[in-house]
């Protein structure tokens, strides 16, 4: 199944150039093999209905394709196997849903949001709804940034979505030079508070109030704040460097990381575009 809101991660663009004749022959062969999982399979059957049995071998062999693709980050060649699937079975949410993250991951947010759109009428779900605020954030939309948000707050979602969403609102005020409104957003939900076992979202939330505290010029709140994160992570992001720039001891770090929740917000205080 396609991940939860995902952003992409600069630190592996370098690997995501790489073309397809650069894989080694074994790895295409995987991705062929890849096995869809049985939901997925249920979910597909029932939206082919009396089709299934003639779609079933070509549609499944492109999805396991287009997921294992996807999971290596070639979003392209999981564009290409994913259209005829979404042709075929366009009532079947986990596609579009897929679909959608690919066109994301590539900065192409116009048909992000067909796709996106398009999951969250057939699905019910509002999983994607930060992945939604945030293309229409990047297209200068920010009513409609506001009322995803609002309309993502009354839907009761996971956590960690609630808390993307946030994120992306947060930036996009910022992105208006409504920097003390951004810092308000965050701090009224308490994004700043200290928790024993921080979880991946508490560290987002930390990082990108440091930075939104940082531009508005509360250096002291802002590298406590970092501290934080480090203290939890001293890979994460670009802490390091950001801790040191405000007079906090450096670091001895590795290869720059990020938690599993994905790659940093933005210096805009949302998502990494």
């Amino acid at each position: 199944m396609p991940e939860r809101f995902v952003r992409v991660d600069q630190d592996e663009a370098p690997k995501r150039r790489r073309g397809r004749d650069s894989e080694p022959r074994s790895a295409v062969r995987n991705e062929r093999e890849r096995e869809v999982p049985a939901d997925v399979v249920a979910e597909l059957a029932s939206a082919a209905g009396s089709d299934w049995g003639v779609l079933r071998a070509r549609v499944t062999e492109r999805m396991g394709a287009a997921l294992a693709a996807f999971e290596r980050e070639r979003y392209r060649d999981a564009l290409r196997m994913l259209r005829p699937v979404v042709d075929a079975v366009p009532s079947a949410p986990t596609p579009r849903e897929l679909l959608g993250l690919c066109h994301y991951r590539i900065g192409n947010w116009r048909a992000a949001l067909l796709q996106f759109d398009a999951f969250a009428t057939l699905s019910g779900s509002s999983d994607q709804d930060p992945a939604r605020m945030d293309c229409h954030r990047a297209l200068g939309h920010h009513s409609r940034v506001r009322s995803l948000w609002d309309d993502l707050r009354r839907s009761s979602p996971d956590p960690d979505v609630l808390a993307e969403g946030r994120l992306v609102l947060a930036g996009a005020t910022a992105d208006r030079g409504e920097l003390g409104e951004a810092v308000r957003i965050l701090t009224d939900a308490g994004a700043g508070r200290l928790v024993r076992r921080p979880a991946d979202r508490h560290v987002r939330q930390w990082y990108a109030l440091a930075d939104l505290l940082e531009r508005s010029g509360d250096l002291v709140t802002a590298r406590t704040l970092f501290a934080r994160v480090a203290s939890v992570d001293p890979d994460a992001y670009d802490v390091s460097s950001r801790l040191e720039a405000l007079g906090g001891p450096p670091l001895r770090t590795g290869r720059p990381r990020r938690p599993a929740g994905g790659s940093p917000p933005s210096k805009n205080g949302g998502a990494t575009r």
